[in-house]
């Protein structure tokens, strides 16, 4: 088994969520052209891949801790603005995702388009800011 030192955890987590949201997009276009099995194999990654990412955050932080940022003045304004909208949403897109996920493999199709027209573009954004997020806080302005 391969193992990855902690502090490469950041970067896998950022690939992770590319990866996610090129998923997401790929899978939005696929079922957009009625390709339903491509459509399924993408948002099934998806979620995987979500799942890879959350461990590997979990764990992240249970070593870490937190990381500060050390941006200033309207900079630290957007980066904690940023922050507190992908925080808040990554929570909520959860519960949603697991909803939106299980209303298609039950077949319930007319309830998994109502609820992912949501879960689509909540997810999507958690999966780019999440890359933004990174981007600032270890290459711009962080004290990692």
């Amino acid at each position: 088994m391969c193992s990855l030192p902690v502090s490469a955890l950041p970067h896998l987590n950022a690939a992770l969520n590319a990866t996610c949201a090129v998923l997401l997009v790929s899978g939005y276009f696929m079922i957009r052209r009625r390709k339903v099995l491509a459509h399924k194999i993408c948002m099934g990654s998806a979620f995987a891949v979500a799942v890879v990412f959350l461990a590997s955050y979990l764990t992240y932080h249970y070593h870490v801790g937190s990381v500060s940022f050390g941006g200033t003045g309207w900079m630290r304004l957007v980066y904690f603005s940023l922050l507190t909208s992908h925080t808040i949403l990554a929570v909520g897109i959860v519960p949603l995702a697991l909803v939106t996920l299980s209303r298609a493999l039950r077949g319930r199709f007319d309830r998994h388009v109502r609820i992912a027209r949501w879960t689509l573009p909540l997810w999507l954004y958690v999966s780019v800011t999440g890359v933004i997020v990174y981007v600032t806080l270890y290459h711009l302005y962080g004290r990692a």
